[in-house]
């Protein structure tokens, strides 16, 4: 795809860098993948073209099925053309309205929608990092989200849960576990067709369970850092009781923003297996992460935070491990607001069949590639690719070769 001179490219765009046909994967081989539900007599739109509809109309923003249909309404011909649209007789192609995409995502199949999205994210994000010189260590973060707008009638709202890379930040495995106490038993499910080897897994204490950190170790060949909670007593009550006192401040972090001070600390401790070790499978290293935060007219608080990783010491640094679990906790600004603030997915009324989940499947689309090609600010970007159909195009990899518009 031609180049465009660089003057006619918003400034928020130029941190995307060049993108050129061959260094994006292409989105419609992925989508071709999920089946359709609908019965075939009567089917105008392809599956693929409204799919892709779809995720050109999240990267442009999109945050209701309505938006998705009015980024159709916007498109020209070749736009709908590259989609895939069909052409009628007469040469006109038309977008679908906002009830026929409605439909199709409720009928739709969740699970394998996103397995074609995390895998299209996924291989980005393996691209992004070979071509990068970084970390050994791929962190990947399980967590999950409620969909509260999904909430209807009585019912509550659809609970997510999500493998989310760590930097950049893009989910690469989501499952719909009804509700977030059923998280636990679909860990293992949610990571058994991820290649984990090598990787660092973090987790929050609802997951720091003996049986599910065995399987991850020995099965999938991944490391682990588990924060330590009450809900596990025995294993707390060990870890409080090390000799922190006696052991030096190893690294220390502070930021400020948004009027808040924060200042994070963090202790490692070897595990001594002869000296009685520590209650939890694989366990090498304990940690003791103290967090001193200030917002503005109000009194500091003082956490402290236990955890294990199976890293050595020789292994990882006091620095990546604490930066390991500030980009845990970092998930909720770097993926979560972004779903509710920038796609508005918490004032969703969209509640009928897999449609609330497809929806977070194609923002989570949205956020991953951006945030992979470099984007600082989904919002601004949305914005700025909003204004030209075709760039939405070239961000998912789709060919336009009816226009000579590029990115």
């Amino acid at each position: 795809m031609p180049a465009v001179a660089s003057s006619r490219i918003p400034a928020v765009l130029e941190n995307l860098g060049p993108l050129d046909e061959g260094r994006i994967a292409d989105l419609r081989v992925h989508l071709g993948a999920v089946p359709d539900p609908r019965s075939r007599r009567g089917r105008w739109y392809p599956l693929t073209a409204i799919l892709l509809m779809c995720a050109c109309a999240a990267v442009s923003g999109a945050r209701s099925i309505e938006e998705v249909a009015e980024f159709g309404q916007r498109a020209c011909r070749s736009v709908l053309a590259a989609l895939g649209m069909r052409r009628h007789l007469l040469g006109w192609r038309r977008s679908p309205s906002a009830a026929t995409i409605g439909r199709l995502l409720a009928a739709l199949d969740g699970d394998a929608l996103d397995r074609a999205v995390s895998a299209y994210l996924a291989g980005q994000h393996r691209a992004a990092e070979s071509a990068a010189t970084g970390p050994s260590h791929r962190v990947i973060a399980v967590d999950g989200k409620t969909l509260k707008g999904s909430a209807h009638s009585g019912a509550p709202g659809r609970h997510l849960l999500s493998a989310v890379t760590h930097a950049p930040v893009a989910t690469i495995a989501q499952v719909e576990v009804g509700s977030k106490t059923n998280e636990t038993r679909h860990f293992r499910p949610l990571l058994a067709p991820l290649e984990l080897a090598g990787t660092i897994v973090t987790f929050d204490a609802l997951h720091s369970v003996k049986a599910t950190i065995t399987w991850l170790v020995t099965a999938k060949k991944a490391h682990y850092i588990a924060v330590i909670k009450t809900n596990q007593p025995t294993t707390h009550r060990q870890l409080a009781a090390l000799p922190w006192n006696a052991i030096p401040v190893q690294h220390t972090a502070s930021t400020a923003a948004h009027g808040r001070r924060e200042s994070r600390s963090i202790k490692t401790c070897a595990i001594a297996d002869n000296l009685g070790g520590i209650n939890f499978p694989h366990a090498r290293l304990a940690l003791r992460l103290h967090r001193r935060r200030r917002s503005a007219g109000q009194r500091e608080t003082r956490t402290t935070v236990y955890a294990v990783t199976s890293l050595d010491a020789h292994q990882t640094s006091p620095a990546g491990l604490a930066n390991a679990i500030r980009g845990h906790w970092g998930i909720e600004n770097s993926s979560h607001n972004i779903r509710d603030v920038t796609f508005a997915e918490d004032a969703s009324r969209v509640h009928t069949g897999t449609a609330p989940r497809a929806m977070a499947t194609f923002h989570n689309l949205a956020t991953g590639a951006l945030k992979i090609l470099g984007a600082d600010n989904i919002a601004k970007t949305t914005r700025a690719i909003r204004d030209e159909p075709t760039r939405a195009l070239t961000i998912l990899g789709i060919p336009n070769t009816q226009t000579n518009h590029g990115t």
